[in-house]
C-alpha cells in the first residue's frame, strides 16, 4: 500500500508538471513494474524479513 501511494504521489507531481496523459503513462508504468512476478516475489520476501525482526 506504502509502495502504491508513493508511486501515485510520484505520477501526480510529474504528471501535473507534464499534462494528463504524462500522468497516465507514469501511472501505467509504475503498475507494469509493481505488478512484474519478480517484483512481487521480491516484495514477498522482505515483507517476511520485516515480520521476523518485529517478532
Amino acid at each position: 500500500m506504502v509502495r502504491f501511494l508513493v508511486g501515485a504521489a510520484v505520477g501526480y507531481v510529474l504528471g501535473a508538471k507534464a499534462g494528463r496523459g504524462r500522468y497516465e503513462q507514469i501511472v501505467r508504468a509504475y503498475r507494469r513494474i509493481a505488478d512484474h512476478p519478480a517484483v512481487q516475489g521480491a516484495a514477498g520476501i522482505a515483507r517476511a524479513k520485516l515480520e521476523d525482526l518485529r517478532h
